[in-house]
């Protein structure tokens, strides 16, 4: 009677240089992956011989809307400049927490230079090194004009100087590995402007006031599950990142306002309807309040280039 033939067992001496090799690549495609998202710096040649205007840098401040986030919650009047922080913004990956960015050395930002304001804003790039979260929406800040930046910096200099400490951001597992955010940033950042076209003197003013510094696509337009901002529906509206109501659509498709309705709803808060702007509507529209009135007059021109969106 003819013996089955037992099934050939593996060789060790054959499969140990396959797993050794196996997580050769795996740690030298995580190395490589870490290296090609790590945080960026911008060369020091980009803001060298930029010099800021404290006056100018007071228009910036209110076009890109900073003492709405870094006030402390509940400030009013004067209060709204002591950007001490505390306020808290809720979304689905976790609650972020505003920092202080008043000109205080220790708590706040006072003993910031240049590069490092440009760095933040333009990269998401802290001084330290680490990746910022994108509830700072340097994915919009990215293309703001670096002697904006430069006023804006002087500017943060002349405000109070605040010594409430940051309060850390309540996030969970996986968010709160910053090293992946390197891979979120090479995902949704150095994209083109969101309206693309022949577009007239007035309303590049406005896309770069609504685009970059006012970033109104942060709020108004929907995100995939990651985050990211759907620019095939640029400012069609979406669900409050609290989960409570949702952020209006304003494309032509629904926010059928004349130009100068809209300007007027930013210059005062009321609409033609005599309603007025509730939330953190309500602190945009005091900010750009401030602008001279041919600015707001450019984000309504903007506005109605838009592609409409249902």
């Amino acid at each position: 009677m003819t013996r089955p033939i037992p099934p050939r067992r593996p060789q060790r001496g054959r499969i140990m240089p396959l797993i050794r090799w196996a997580l050769f690549l795996g740690v030298v495609t995580t190395g490589a992956g870490l290296w090609l998202t790590a945080p960026q710096r911008l060369p020091a040649a980009a803001t060298a011989g930029l010099t800021g205007d404290a006056g100018r840098g007071a228009a910036v401040f209110h076009a890109a809307g900073c003492a709405g986030c870094h006030m402390a919650p509940g400030a009013e009047g004067a209060a709204r400049l002591v950007l001490a922080g505390g306020q808290e913004f809720p979304s689905p990956f976790g609650t972020f927490v505003a920092p202080n960015i008043s000109s205080d050395p220790v708590h706040g930002i006072g003993g910031w230079t240049l590069p490092m304001l440009a760095d933040a804003l333009v990269l998401g790039t802290s001084p330290e090194g680490a990746h910022y979260y994108p509830a700072l929406p340097y994915a919009s800040y990215e293309k703001a004009d670096l002697q904006d930046i430069a006023d804006l910096h002087a500017y943060l200099g002349t405000l109070p100087a605040d010594p409430t400490p940051s309060l850390p951001h309540r996030i969970g597992f996986p968010f709160n590995i910053r090293a992946t955010l390197g891979a979120w940033k090479a995902l949704y950042t150095g994209r083109d402007w969101a309206v693309q076209g022949d577009l007239t003197a007035q309303e590049t003013r406005g896309r770069y006031l609504a685009e970059a510094l006012g970033h109104c696509g942060e709020c108004h337009t929907p995100r995939d599950p990651l985050g990211g901002m759907d620019l095939s529906r640029w400012l069609a509206g979406a669900p409050n990142p609290s989960g409570q109501g949702t952020i209006p659509n304003i494309t032509p498709a629904k926010l059928t306002w004349s130009a100068e309705e809209v300007a007027e709803y930013l210059t005062s808060g009321f609409t033609p309807d005599y309603d007025s702007a509730g939330g953190h509507m309500a602190h945009v529209v005091a900010n750009l309040a401030q602008l001279p009135a041919e600015d707001r007059a450019a984000i309504a021109a903007y506005l109605q280039r838009v592609a409409p969106a249902e």
